[in-house]
C-alpha cells in the first residue's frame, strides 16, 4: 500500500477534486480542512497577516491508483505553479533490516562489547535498574 499526502491552498481544492475525478482517482481519501503551516510557498495562517489557508488529502491506495493521483496533481500544478500544491508519497514496504555480522568473541571482549553470534545478534546486556525519582537520588 501507498499513503499520499497532498497538501495544497485551499483556492485550488475544487481543481484538485475534479482532476482526481478526470483521471479516476482517489475514490476514497481524507480531507483536513483549514491547515497552517510554512512551507516553500510561504506563511498559511488564516490570519489577518497571512490570511490564506491550506487543506490536506490523505489516501492510501496500490501503485496503480498512486500514479493516477500524481498524474492529476501534476495537471492541477500546469496551471497553479505558483498556489503551492506538495504531493508525498509514502511505502508500507518493509525497510531492509540490520545485517549482524560474525565478530570474533576476543575482539568484542577486548573492546567491552557482547559477542555477536554468527546465527544473530548479541545477548542483550544487562538492564540498568528503573529509575524511581529524586527520593532514590539522596538515599
Amino acid at each position: 500500500m501507498i499513503r499520499i499526502e497532498i497538501i495544497a491552498n485551499h483556492s485550488i481544492e475544487e481543481n484538485i477534486l475534479e482532476a482526481f475525478r478526470h483521471e479516476k482517482a482517489a475514490g476514497y481519501y481524507t480531507r483536513f480542512p483549514g491547515v497552517f503551516g510554512v512551507g516553500t510557498s510561504g506563511p498559511r495562517m488564516g490570519d489577518a497577516v497571512w490570511p490564506e489557508e491550506n487543506f490536506v488529502i490523505v489516501v492510501w491506495c496500490e501503485e496503480a491508483e498512486a500514479e493516477r493521483i500524481e498524474r492529476a496533481i501534476a495537471s492541477v500544478k500546469k496551471y497553479f505553479p505558483d498556489e503551492g500544491i506538495k504531493l508525498f508519497k509514502m511505502s508500507d514496504t518493509p525497510r531492509q533490516h540490520v545485517v549482524y555480522l560474525p565478530v570474533a568473541a576476543g575482539a568484542a571482549a577486548a573492546a567491552g562489547e557482547n559477542p555477536v553470534k554468527a546465527d544473530g545478534p548479541a545477548e542483550p546486556q544487562q538492564t540498568k535498574p528503573a529509575y524511581t525519582g529524586p527520593e532514590s537520588e539522596n538515599s
